[in-house]
């Protein structure tokens, strides 16, 4: 099998479950040393915010299918929004694996709230997830990929960061701004052999999109299920399913080696055609 990450470390926020797990198993398929960590059941969010937040014993099972791939795996509780806990992390990666050359933010949360009404706990924490949470990571990985002139840096933003929806203005605002931090750090990291995108994915199906997807059905209160909300959404997709995680990881992983270096500073959508 074919290895072109042999020798990397990555690490992962959000990496215990959806699109972040998919890409640390593409990564370590691939052949590098994975960190995943994610704020787990209980850790607390603003009012009216979702996330699928898993309990800690969803952690080790992540690095065992990361170790079986026959890499080194860490797996730790992470909350993006403490500097402490970002700092921690990154550490831990560094004693593990002495270094990381691959970061991938997978780490968000949503909220269905209109701007009039909007509490301001819910627009900073939205924010403080979203895109702070992200700056954190980048700061302390960046430096050693300019060190070692080279490092792959992938942010998952959304398609909500192109369009607007009604009731999702912090989470719009979020994800345009995170395309901002990534071209950004894309231009301090392109002398040095450091690139950065983002990938903007629409309806992806994960325990996050399946968390919206309930609060929607509780809003309405027209007694439709889950499932019933999810099949709607598959039934007007352009291409008529649920996209799948496991496609995100692969995009990421193809970002993450050196097929093409030049590709940096871009917003990549997977959305199957959709628009949001």
């Amino acid at each position: 099998m074919l290895r072109p990450l042999a020798g990397r470390a990555a690490l992962v926020t959000g990496g215990a479950s959806g699109m972040g797990r998919a890409a640390a198993l593409e990564l370590a398929r691939l052949g590098a040393d994975v960190a995943i960590g994610s704020r787990l059941a209980g850790g607390g969010l603003p009012a009216r915010a979702y996330t699928y937040l898993p309990a800690a014993d969803e952690l080790e099972p992540v690095r065992a299918e990361i170790e079986a791939l026959g890499v080194r795996g860490l797996a730790r509780p992470l909350d993006v929004c403490d500097d402490a806990s970002v700092g921690a992390f990154h550490g831990a990666a560094i004693a593990a694996f002495g270094k990381v050359d691959i970061l991938v933010n997978a780490a968000g949360i949503c909220a269905r709230q209109e701007v009039r009404g909007h509490a301001d706990e819910l627009w900073e924490g939205m924010l403080e997830t979203n895109l702070t949470g992200c700056y954190r990571t980048i700061k302390r990985a960046l430096p050693g990929m300019i060190e070692r002139r080279w490092g792959r840096i992938v942010n998952i933003a959304s398609t909500a960061a192109h369009v607007g929806f009604p009731g999702h203005a912090a989470y719009c605002a979020s994800k345009a701004a995170l395309l901002g931090l990534t071209r950004c750090v894309a231009l301090e990291g392109a002398p040095h052999g450091v690139v950065c995108n983002a990938i903007n994915p629409g309806y992806i199906e994960t325990s996050f999109s399946r968390s919206g997807s309930a609060i929607v059905v509780r809003d309405e209160g027209r007694g439709r299920t889950v499932d019933d909300h999810r099949a709607e959404i598959a039934a007007v997709h352009p291409q008529r399913r649920k996209i799948p995680p496991s496609e995100v990881g692969a995009l990421i992983g193809f970002l993450c080696g050196d097929d093409a270096p030049g590709l940096t500073m871009e917003a990549i959508t997977l959305a199957g055609g959709s628009f949001w």
